[in-house]
């Protein structure tokens, strides 16, 4: 599968775009946990780099993306600053709501790429989904650890992972019927943003476990 010079600078976009709003979810949950100035910068990067990298490592890609572009280093340590000069000046306290919007962005975003980046290689359509979920899910999981959550993508019941892979289908079914890549990216990661706002708006939640009630003494 070639790639266009157009089709890279739009994925290097995707990419910078999913990553910023990874980071800033980040940035949000390390401020609503109080975290000093390192912690959060800590669970910003992680966030905004980990799922990337683990696909990286999964696909034998090198350099790292986060290597490759040491640019977006610093435009994550600036957005810290900044923030955190931001939130203390204007005393505003996050909300673990706020940190949804934009890891609903991030998610879409990365689902796509990683999604593309693995059909680039030639892998299966199932495998290259699947690495689309953990390039929109690792960096999330890897934050709420950090900040001793349950991870987002498996407590709270709605749609996340779920959307993730219904958006790396969108791409490869666009793929397949001859839609230009950069159409397929921006439809893919609209779906799995949509779907995940839409979750949100409405409090729609996966089917759950049914507790048994406690045997008879």
């Amino acid at each position: 599968m070639s790639t266009t010079p157009l089709l890279s600078w739009l994925l290097i976009a995707v990419e910078a775009s999913a990553t910023l709003a990874f980071a800033l979810s980040g940035l949000l949950e390390g401020a609503r946990k109080r975290l000093d100035a390192v912690g959060v910068c800590v669970v910003a990067g992680l966030a905004a780099f980990g799922g990337g990298t683990l696909r990286d490592v999964l696909l034998d890609r090198r350099p790292f993306v986060w290597v490759a572009h040491s640019e977006w280093l610093w435009a994550l340590l600036a957005l810290c600053i900044a923030a955190m000069a931001f939130l203390r000046a204007r005393h505003f306290a996050p909300t673990e709501r706020a940190m949804q919007w934009p890891d609903a962005l991030g998610l879409g975003l990365f689902s796509a790429s990683g999604t593309q980046l693995a059909l680039a290689q030639g892998l299966p359509g199932i495998v290259a989904v699947l690495m689309g979920v953990v390039t929109a899910t690792f960096g999330g999981v890897l934050r709420d650890i950090v900040c001793n959550e349950i991870p987002t993508a498996l407590r709270d019941h709605r749609p996340y992972a779920v959307c993730a892979f219904a958006g790396g289908w969108v791409f490869v079914a666009a793929a397949h019927v001859g839609l230009p890549q950069g159409w397929a990216l921006l439809l893919a990661a609209g779906t799995a943003t949509g779907l995940r706002v839409l979750a949100l708006a409405t409090g729609y939640t996966l089917p759950r476990w049914l507790s048994q009630p406690p045997p008879p003494q």
